[in-house]
Parts: structure tokens; sequence; C-alpha cells
């Protein structure tokens, strides 16, 4: 969410720039985390494999990490970035 946050939604990201930069985090995580954890980045992906096999264990975390690690980088980038104002407007 860091990336999308400030290639995408900040207005001192150069333009074009926001599919590169997400598309090349979503491959380093996906290659480094993979051997961990599969590499679930939707919550609704694990929830078919869930379902399948019937293991519910710790699935819970899998749908709140998301979502509270999205807020919190919300609050963070938006205190860096002074409200997601242009630097002639600080």
């Amino acid at each position: 969410m860091f990336v999308v946050f400030g290639t995408g939604f900040d207005r001192r990201a150069h333009l074009g720039f926001a599919g590169l930069a997400i598309g090349l985090t979503v491959a380093l995580e996906a290659a480094c985390m993979e051997p961990i954890s599969g590499a679930s980045m939707n919550p609704a992906r694990s929830l078919g494999p869930a379902v399948v096999a019937g293991v519910w264990q710790h699935h819970w975390i899998y749908w709140v990490s998301p979502i509270c690690g999205a807020q919190l980088t919300l609050f963070f980038y938006r205190h860096i970035s002074h409200g997601f104002k242009n630097i002639q407007q600080i």
C-alpha cells in the first residue's frame, strides 16, 4: 500500500510510473514470500483452498492483516506526506 500511495495517489510522482512500481513490488513480494506463506496477497484467494481443504486454523490472519496494514499505511503516509498535499502547498 505504501507503493500504491506513493506512486498512484501522490501528485509528486511521475505519471505512468505507478504500474511499473506496483507490478515490481508485487513480483518481489511473490518471489520472497512464496516459500513462507504461498504468496497469498488476496484474502479471497486464501478462502478457496481453505474451503476445499477444510483447514481454518490461522485463516483469520489472511483477512485481518491486509485490512489493518492498509489502514496503518494510510495514516503513516498521510503523516509523512502532509495530508497528500503538493510540496508547493506546504
